[in-house]
């Protein structure tokens, strides 16, 4: 058993792996600010809307979702997914981008609520003294501190991402779990399952540390 060989085709899923947890992130977190703002709507069909959009994708299985998103446009609508190209990447990954997006901005979106309706009337009525318009005052002032509340529970969902990324292989995206299956497989050994694990350790311990550093950073608005 070549370990070098496992190590390089288990990089090779890990930058997979890198890449869903990276788009994840980019597209979720802005959807789930503006979910967030949905969800609070003052008009009762706009935030029922959007409350029952946050109940269904945080109460059925994520692989349920992956599954849906990527065989629902053929069975809808007779789309025939396997010709759909986004540049390098085919609609297995593009559908598990849109099926993690979606799931995690519902998660993040509740996450969000909760920081901005913690914020004090008080701070609002303030800036709003001070000559700021509604726009500055949600940006300048109410966003960074949300930012600040929420930052351990983001973080936890973030490293609860690096996990999840391996749900990926039920649309055969060849990430590194995956990839870990199938050398463990061919070699009948546990070492390609334990050095998958390795890598997500080390990768869940960057994040911690990035997310801690950034915590410490906005300390000052404690």
């Amino acid at each position: 058993m070549d370990i070098g060989a496992i190590l390089l085709q288990l990089l090779e899923g890990f930058l997979v792996t890198l890449g869903i947890f990276a788009f994840t992130l980019v597209f979720s977190i802005p959807l789930g600010l503006l979910v967030a703002k949905g969800r609070m709507a003052k008009n009762i069909i706009v935030s029922s809307i959007f409350r029952f959009y946050i109940s269904i994708l945080r109460g059925t299985p994520l692989m349920l979702q992956l599954l849906l998103v990527y065989f629902g446009p053929f069975y809808l609508f007779q789309i025939k997914t396997g010709d759909i190209h986004l540049g390098p990447f085919d609609y297995r990954f593009i559908a598990t981008i849109i099926g993690f997006s979606l799931n995690y901005a519902a998660y993040f979106a509740e996450i969000f609520r909760g920081g901005i309706q913690s914020m004090s009337k008080g701070q609002y009525e303030a800036a709003q003294v001070l000559g700021f318009t509604k726009s500055q005052t949600y940006f300048r002032i109410i966003l960074p501190q949300v930012i600040k509340t929420v930052l351990p529970s983001v973080s936890n969902e973030v490293i609860t991402l690096v996990k999840d990324t391996s749900l990926a292989q039920v649309l055969s995206v060849s990430e590194m779990f995956t990839e870990a299956k199938t050398l463990a497989s061919a070699n009948v050994s546990v070492i390609p399952y334990i050095a998958a694990g390795v890598f997500y350790y080390i990768m869940n311990g960057v994040i911690e540390m990035i997310m801690t550093r950034i915590e410490k950073s906005m300390s000052y608005y404690s």
